[in-house]
């Protein structure tokens, strides 16, 4: 999505992902990485008595894939900025396929090497329905960084 350096990005600049189809695999690892072990993402038999009659997937789990599915360009992008008005409008389910949708939507001056990109980052399940939107922010530099050569080095 951010594959140029801030002075060449405009609003309206656009880019959906790839699908990536979420997996059982996918939520323990999160559960055990982030001791999130609701029994709403880890117990099945609990899950059925549940809204939805079935496991979901993490909120944040969502977030963190959604944002890294669409390409960024190390070069050029500092640092993840922030997030705003996060939401999650649907749940996801395990074996759902998601897809990255962004756009930037703002653009503003931070400091003499760095602007501020704002995107409306969503996340799209097969359904085509929107399961998650926020305001996605990253520190971008203004020039890109140089490679050292390995002669160098």
């Amino acid at each position: 999505m951010i594959q140029k350096p801030f002075p060449e990005l405009s609003v309206g600049d656009f880019s959906i992902s790839g699908g990536r189809t979420l997996t059982e695999t996918d939520v323990v690892n999160f559960c055990m990485l982030t001791g999130n072990w609701l029994e709403l993402h880890a117990n099945k038999e609990f899950a059925k008595q549940t809204l939805y009659g079935q496991r979901i997937v993490q909120g944040s789990l969502i977030f963190s894939i959604g944002n890294a599915m669409l390409p960024f360009d190390h070069e050029v992008v500092e640092a993840f900025y922030g997030v705003d008005r996060m939401r999650f409008l649907r749940p996801t389910f395990i074996n759902d396929t998601i897809q990255a949708r962004a756009e930037i939507t703002a653009l503003r001056e931070k400091g003499d090497r760095h602007g501020i990109a704002t995107l409306d980052l969503q996340v799209i399940n097969q359904r085509r329905e929107t399961v998650m939107r926020c305001d996605f922010s990253l520190l971008i530099r203004r020039q890109r960084l140089k490679r050292e050569s390995a002669d160098n080095a």
